[in-house]
């Protein structure tokens, strides 16, 4: 990409709006189309839904596979609900009922809650 007065001696790198880093050096979360997609801009939903067999599985869904980084997610909810969990396309999926802790790593992490 090129930067500012590109060619000429007053040339400057392009820049982050968000961080003021050069964009190699940027480490903000962007989606698929290269924007900068904050934490707070992403509305998460979260529900108990009951699967067969009468078992009640917690469903995180609205994160944004790109700018987030679900695995980390992934592993820190397992990690405080103590209990398995597995990603499925763009929704994490906790085994039990563990909204209440789900919604209080998640709003640590600066996300809004839905």
């Amino acid at each position: 990409m090129s930067g500012l007065f590109d060619g000429t001696p007053l040339e400057r790198p392009v820049t982050c709006a968000v961080c003021g880093k050069t964009l190699d050096q940027c480490s903000c979360p962007r989606n698929d189309d290269g924007d900068v997609l904050l934490p707070k801009d992403q509305p998460v939903r979260i529900q108990s839904e009951k699967r067969k067999k009468g078992k009640i599985v917690t469903v995180v869904s609205g994160l944004d596979k790109s700018a987030s980084d679900l695995n980390s997610i992934l592993k820190e909810l397992k990690k405080v609900c103590a209990a398995g969990g597995t990603m499925t396309d763009d929704k994490i999926e906790i085994q039990g009922d563990h909204t209440d802790k789900v919604i209080k790593v998640l709003t640590d992490r600066g996300y809004p809650i839905r």
